[in-house]
């Protein structure tokens, strides 16, 4: 698998001198998405878990609304042929909807689970995410060059599997913008934790929502920037 996503390249190291020497980098791969054989985009990803980024991708943008508004997806090629059964695209909702509060030793242990990357330690060129139901179970960690995609992939993975989004909690390095609350509410998971930190359009996105934000979760300090009643 390692040698789908990683490659080995030559470079010059320049420390008091220069060395020549050569290391393993990320792969990076053009995913073309087609629906029902029209282009819908393109995506620049690490080459795992492609069916699930195109599924979650799908969902999370409000293009399906279940795992059943997929006739067939393959994925060959750099390409993803989707046929869709028939449905319209629909806006995803504005409110997420869920009673699901979380210990906040929980929500640590979902950050750290996420941190365990054999791929980032090698490289320091991916992100993680990770979905846990309950925030404690882990369904699915994944990786990719941005969180966005990583994000997806978990997503997907949730959907094929018929998880409960309203009873999840959403891991995730890195900073936490707009699009990545909007793919949490589209979605209805009620709880996104990272150890970076959110930006101001987000954190109100997030609390007109219903969405809870954790930022900066490390070690055992934690900042919750919005809906702080879901973790205990």
């Amino acid at each position: 698998m390692k040698d789908k996503i990683l490659e080995k390249v030559e470079y010059t190291g320049v420390d008091g001198g220069c060395t020549a020497s050569s290391e393993r980098i990320v792969r990076e791969t053009a995913l073309e998405i087609r629906i029902d054989g029209r282009h819908f985009a393109t995506a620049m990803l690490m080459a795992t878990m492609e069916k699930e980024f195109v599924i979650g991708h799908l969902y999370a943008q409000g293009v399906i609304t279940s795992a059943a508004d997929i006739a067939s997806i393959t994925v060959k090629n750099n390409v993803a042929e989707v046929t869709l059964s028939g449905t319209k695209e629909k806006a995803g909702s504005r409110l997420v909807r869920s009673d699901l509060k979380v210990r906040k030793e929980d929500v640590f242990d979902c950050v750290r689970a996420i941190l365990k990357s054999e791929v980032f330690t090698e490289t320091e060129a991916v992100h993680s995410a990770g979905l846990f139901l309950h925030g404690k179970e882990t369904v699915c960690i994944a990786e990719d060059l941005g969180r966005h995609h990583a994000l997806d992939k978990v997503i997907g993975y949730g959907l094929l599997h018929n998880v409960d989004f309203s009873r999840t909690l959403a891991a995730s390095t890195g900073r936490q913008p707009t699009e990545m609350i909007l793919k949490c509410r589209n979605v209805n998971i009620p709880i996104i934790a990272t150890k970076g930190v959110p930006t101001t359009l987000a954190v109100e996105i997030a609390g007109e929502a219903g969405i809870t934000v954790a930022g900066l979760v490390r070690g055992d300090t934690m900042i919750v920037y919005s809906n702080p009643e879901r973790i205990e």
